[in-house]
């Protein structure tokens, strides 16, 4: 049984930064303060997700650039998986690499088959500065793997080669969001 508030329920839906904006390709900062200005960006974090749909997101796509994360996401055991990391930092990465589905709240609509390893252990603290360190396989190792790359600047596209590439960015040139810049 869940004791306290639904995580994002009082928190405030915030525009997201599509491809090409700036505070997508570069990286985060470092966390310093921790404090009620953290949790109010987490919990707003979560309300962003949950209203577009995703299974995790980072601050820079709502144009903080700080090193945060939250994620709601499935394993391939379907097991949930539910928090947020602060300073996050892949600490390790391996098993198999896949060539899964990955889409992002940044590319609304844009899905490719992108390499990812099977297994992800990233290592952080929590709004209040305690220690953490998440481990995950199959598709929640996928989201782990692709929140770290936000916060150093990366999309999955980035992750993309030759064809599967420029098929991607064509479809992001031509999606009704676009901006013009950057894909």
């Amino acid at each position: 049984m869940r004791t306290g508030a639904i995580p994002g329920s009082s928190g405030r839906v915030r525009p997201l930064r599509l491809l090409g904006d700036p505070h997508l390709a570069a990286p985060c900062a470092e966390v310093t303060e921790f404090g009620f200005e953290l949790a109010r960006l987490v919990e707003d974090m979560y309300a962003t997700m949950y209203a577009s749909g995703g299974v995790g997101l980072a601050a820079n796509q709502i144009g903080v650039p700080l090193r945060v994360f939250v994620y709601d996401c499935p394993d391939d055991e379907d097991r949930r998986h539910l928090g947020h990391l602060v300073n996050p930092r892949l600490v390790h990465a391996d098993g198999l690499i896949f060539r899964g589905p990955e889409g992002c709240l940044s590319l609304p609509g844009i899905e490719a088959g992108t390499p990812r390893f099977d297994r992800a252990v990233v290592e952080g603290v929590s709004m209040d500065g305690g220690p953490l360190r998440v481990e995950g396989s199959g598709f929640f190792a996928r989201c782990l793997l692709h929140e770290c790359d936000h916060l150093d600047g990366k999309l999955f596209t980035d992750r993309l080669e030759g064809r599967r590439q420029r098929r991607a960015l064509r479809a992001a040139a031509r999606a009704p969001w676009a901006t013009g810049s950057g894909a």
